[in-house]
């Protein structure tokens, strides 16, 4: 039995993922979270195998809640299951450590398949997202520029785009006001962009927040 976690902010979505799930014998839903603070519970409760997880939430979303999962549960499985489409994060989550990633708009039975698929300890790699593993492999010139940024600096980047003030990040992700400023210039020169309104701009252009 595979034991199954579902994280996604509207209770609608996980109604419907839980009732799918339930029709599968070897399937079963330990638990729910409306965002990653929650994911985070759930983790540390032990009672999941895998944890399917949406990315675009309030409070503290999926990206920042990849970094915390894994670094206290490595070996747990993480599906992502966004409504982004996968150009925009696939390749970022995947390096982060996420064991697979598909869009809200796939079929439901490639969610079966893909949950099955990483509770044995493989990846799930649909054709669209190995097309783009492979054109990564093509230079660092070929991606967009977000998709440059390390895992701590996509977080502030995400942050900053939906205009969090440094000071409050500094709060949230526990470190200092001047390591967060730290990060910023990074991702600014990065992304050769000169100011936070150029980020939002940036992140709404590309589909990267709502």
């Amino acid at each position: 039995m595979i034991r199954v976690g579902i994280v996604d902010d509207h209770a609608i979505v996980r109604a419907g993922l839980r009732q799918y799930l339930s029709e599968q014998v070897d399937l079963r839903v330990t638990g729910e979270a409306a965002n990653g603070r929650e994911a985070l519970d759930l983790v540390r409760g032990g009672e999941v195998d895998v944890l399917l997880m949406d990315i675009s939430m309030p409070e503290h979303g999926g990206v920042d809640a990849l970094a915390a999962i894994k670094a206290r549960a490595p070996d747990l499985p993480v599906l992502i299951l966004s409504g982004f489409p996968e150009a925009h994060y696939a390749t970022t989550l995947l390096r982060q450590g996420a064991s697979g990633y598909l869009n809200k708009e796939c079929e439901p039975e490639e969610i079966i398949k893909a949950i099955r698929t990483v509770a044995l300890g493989r990846r799930y790699i649909t054709p669209t997202v190995a097309e783009l593993l492979v054109d990564g492999l093509g230079g660092e010139g070929e991606q967009l520029p977000h998709e440059l940024l390390s895992e701590r600096e996509l977080q502030v980047f995400l942050r900053l785009a939906k205009g969090e003030t440094i000071s409050h990040m500094a709060e949230l992700m526990c470190l200092s006001v001047k390591t967060v400023s730290t990060y910023r210039a990074r991702v600014m020169e990065k992304m050769k962009l000169e100011s936070n309104s150029d980020l939002t701009y940036y992140a709404l252009k590309n589909g990267l927040i709502q």
